[in-house]
């Protein structure tokens, strides 16, 4: 733990890395069960040539907007609670340091529940060692993100490939149970789901987590590295969980990956897999939390912060909160894109593709035309009736071009001044 992984500046070239690195912590992170469960309700509404129609539709856009993000953040050193500041303002920026901070300790407090609830029922263990269990693993999942990028970057080194492995050895038996490709042809759908809304389903899931993987596509050496990871991580590995959680609800009415294992017969795979799965995401989550929590209070005491984000997750969890959270996060992410959209906007309109050194620039407590576009395109996402992760990108970068464009709005006092 020698470095504190730089929360408040940029990723100095002398500490940036492979693509074998990056690529490893974001893969770890976009290997998210509740990323099957979705694929799950794709499963049982299309066919599967539809289905793989969709699949690579929605990641290839969510890939696409994670990508864009992750150039600005290899080209700045800066994620997107840093960039905040400069396209919302010093105190405009807590404003997106709440939102995504909020979103993460949601899907900690989720995912410390789940691996706790589902080793009980899975080992046949007592009911009463559930919150024992939360408040075990609530603690120990904030490890490797204490450590911080190194700590990240060894667990997925070893956990990426294992559960690579897995879901090979459950697709092949799935296949074979199936009957083959054929067998898959003829699965019928016993749901329905219009493409547009399954579309909104597959870049909704992780979105949220696309514009903070900013926090890792910092570290890359290159842009070059920060795009192909982040393209092989929520274009491949988001979609392959779309895929696995799909398939094995056409084939064994299961959406999660653990349970699949379960039904067939491999039960020290699927324990293997729920530990790995859940942690390789959960130490990510607690990281963002981190990072947006040091901007929020503007200290640099990262661990510190990650451990209070750990506890309030747990006792989130022990309280039976999470299943309340669910939901909510659900909506946010409608509110989460446009953050990314500002963003991109700002960069490449106002800044020219270039920002300036954050501790040499003077910024307002206030960036006006940022905010505005931002309520503009969180309105007209929440109004809109097909892709609202997407429309909110788009309006909110459209809007901030507008925005920009008028005289009165970018004279305002809280425009930027660099």
């Amino acid at each position: 733990m020698e470095t504190s992984d730089y929360p408040l500046s940029e990723v100095p070239a002398s500490e940036r890395k492979g693509l074998l690195s990056t690529s490893a912590v974001l893969l770890g992170f976009t290997f998210f069960t509740a990323t099957m469960w979705a694929g799950g309700s794709l499963g049982s509404a299309f066919s599967f040539g539809q289905l793989l129609w969709v699949i690579l539709i929605g990641n290839l856009l969510l890939g696409t907007y994670a990508a864009a993000l992750a150039y600005i953040a290899c080209k700045s050193g800066l994620n997107s609670v840093l960039m905040g500041r400069f396209c919302f303002g010093e105190v405009g920026s807590k404003l997106s340091d709440a939102l995504l901070g909020f979103t993460q300790i949601g899907w900690y407090a989720w995912g410390t529940a789940t691996i706790a609830v589902v080793l009980v029922k899975t080992l046949g263990l007592s009911a009463a060692l559930e919150t024992p269990l939360m408040v075990l693993f609530g603690l120990a999942f904030c490890i490797t993100a204490m450590i911080g990028f190194r700590g990240l970057d060894l667990l997925s080194r070893v956990a990426v490939p294992a559960m690579l492995l897995f879901i090979l050895i459950s697709l092949y038996t799935g296949m074979v149970d199936v009957g083959g490709l054929s067998g898959l042809a003829g699965q019928t759908p016993s749901e329905h789901m219009s493409v547009a809304a399954a579309i909104t389903v597959v870049i909704g899931t992780f979105i949220s987590g696309g514009t903070q993987a900013t926090n890792w596509s910092r570290f890359a050496r290159t842009p070059r590295i920060a795009v192909i990871a982040t393209l092989g991580a929520f274009f491949v590995g988001n979609g392959l969980m779309v895929l696995t959680g799909a398939l094995g609800a056409m084939i064994y009415q299961q959406a999660d990956i653990v349970d699949v294992l379960l039904a067939q017969g491999f039960v020290t795979l699927a324990v293997l897999m729920l530990f790995l799965n859940i942690w390789t995401t959960q130490d990510n989550t607690i990281y963002n939390f981190a990072v947006a929590g040091c901007n929020l209070l503007r200290t640099d005491k990262r661990r510190v912060v990650t451990v209070a984000g750990a506890a309030i997750g747990t006792v989130l969890a022990v309280g039976g909160m999470y299943d309340l959270l669910i939901p909510f996060l659900v909506l946010l992410g409608t509110f989460i894109p446009p953050i990314g959209g500002v963003i991109m906007a700002d960069f490449w309109l106002r800044h020219k593709g270039r920002y300036p050194a954050l501790a040499e620039v003077r910024l307002p407590a206030f960036n006006g035309t940022g905010l505005a576009a931002y309520v503009i395109a969180s309105a007209t996402a929440y109004l809109s009736p097909v892709l609202p992760p997407l429309v909110g990108v788009i309006v909110a970068a459209a809007s901030y071009a507008v925005l920009l464009k008028l005289p009165r709005v970018a004279s305002l006092p809280g425009a930027a001044r660099e």
